[in-house]
């Protein structure tokens, strides 16, 4: 008899890496790949990250912290949303977590029993649904489109029955698309009204074009927030996010990292203490999103892929693609395979409309954005040629 395996393990895989595998295995084999596929910057950690981090390994036992974090971070942190959003987030409310990925797992096991209902948009993160999925809770879709600008409203939770927390993103992966601050302030009076928890995924803060993203923080001591170095800081692979915590939830929070993780890694705690030394450095990042998203807005619909959502914030273009195909996951494989066009297909963020849809991301080089426009152009081209005969 087979030892068994849990059925929390049940749950659909994260296509954009088996895209990269496929672009990893193209590489390999001496071809070209131009990579639109991976929701990362392309840079490397900040120079004042790098900085410390060196400076750390030379002179510091690196072993454990608190499973809190370094105090020195989260008081910088704290610093952080008085200087970017005009808040007073006390340090003994911020939790320093392994990457925004461990930091929803512990706010979903603080928040939630198994068997709860929490509603999640579609499109939206894979990672929401089947974290929670893992965990026991019931996930609510929530469809949204661009009568909503892909977010949520309180209308459409008002469709989705009793819940007992909803997650939003704004910056959206896969989107783009951002609240407006009366928005955000209408979704929150909702949940406060129901008692409802609201978590809000705020790690493309500081990714915005034209208008910042306010925080949940500034409009609820009972919102949780969820926030990372990963990518306003460029600093995926370090694995350091954080949470801010109504106060309630400080201690049950603390409790499950001990036992879960530890602490988030002490080199990465040091190094992300230098990222905030670097803020030159990171808008010039957000400088040549900026350029590389408008090469996109203006270049796709020359190759005949015209109904994008607002790509307001992050570094994604949401494109409607069923005019192409009626299988975005094949018009992907078919586009790495024939073009060396790495993108990912939107079944990864909705699960019942995904097959509509492909993600571009242009966090990459400004060159990679340029040839991937020139390639479709010539390909809708070709494509438009054939359908004619």
């Amino acid at each position: 008899m087979a030892l068994k395996t849990s059925s929390r393990t049940d749950i659909a895989p994260f296509y954009v890496m088996e895209v990269m595998r496929a672009a990893a295995a193209r590489e390999m084999a001496g071809s070209e790949v131009l990579h639109l596929e991976v929701g990362q910057p392309s840079t490397p950690a900040p120079e004042g990250a790098r900085k410390r981090a060196i400076t750390a390994i030379q002179n510091e036992i690196l072993g454990y912290t608190s499973a809190l974090g370094m105090d020195a971070l989260r008081e910088r942190l704290s610093l952080h949303y008085q200087d970017w959003y005009g808040v007073n987030i006390g340090a003994e409310r911020i939790a320093i977590t392994m990457g925004a990925s461990g930091a929803f797992t512990l706010a979903f096991l603080a928040c939630f029993e198994a068997g709860d209902r929490v509603a999640v948009p579609s499109p939206g993160y894979p990672c929401y649904r089947n974290t929670l999925k893992a965990l026991g809770v019931e996930v609510v879709e929530v469809p949204v489109g661009y009568d909503t600008r892909f977010q949520p409203s309180p209308s459409t939770l008002d469709d989705v029955g009793p819940i007992d927390g909803v997650v939003v993103a704004s910056p959206s992966n896969p989107t783009g698309t951002m609240l407006l601050p009366s928005e955000l302030t209408e979704l929150i009076r909702w949940c406060k009204e129901r008692d409802v928890r609201f978590i809000s995924d705020e790690i493309y803060h500081g990714i915005t074009y034209g208008t910042s993203a306010p925080t949940a923080a500034a409009e609820w001591e009972e919102a949780v927030v969820v926030n990372s170095f990963s990518k306003y800081f460029s600093m995926t692979g370090w694995r350091l996010g954080w949470l801010v915590l109504p106060s309630d939830l400080v201690s049950p929070v603390e409790r499950l990292a001990q036992n879960a993780f530890i602490a988030a890694a002490s080199v990465s705690q040091h190094a992300a203490l230098g990222a905030f030394e670097s803020h030159s450095e990171l808008e010039g990042n957000v400088e040549r999103y900026g350029v590389n998203r408008t090469i996109l807005l203006e270049g796709l619909p020359k190759a005949g892929i015209s109904q994008l959502a607002p790509a307001d914030g992050a570094f994604y273009i949401w494109a409607q693609v069923d005019h192409l195909c009626d299988d975005s996951q094949k018009l992907a494989q078919e586009w790495l395979e024939d073009l060396g066009i790495a993108v990912t297909p939107g079944i990864d963020f909705d699960p019942n409309e995904g097959h509509r849809f492909i993600r571009f991301s242009f966090a990459g080089s400004t060159r990679e954005v340029e040839e991937t426009v020139h390639k479709l152009t010539h390909w809708a081209s070709d494509l438009s040629a054939r359908r004619k005969h």
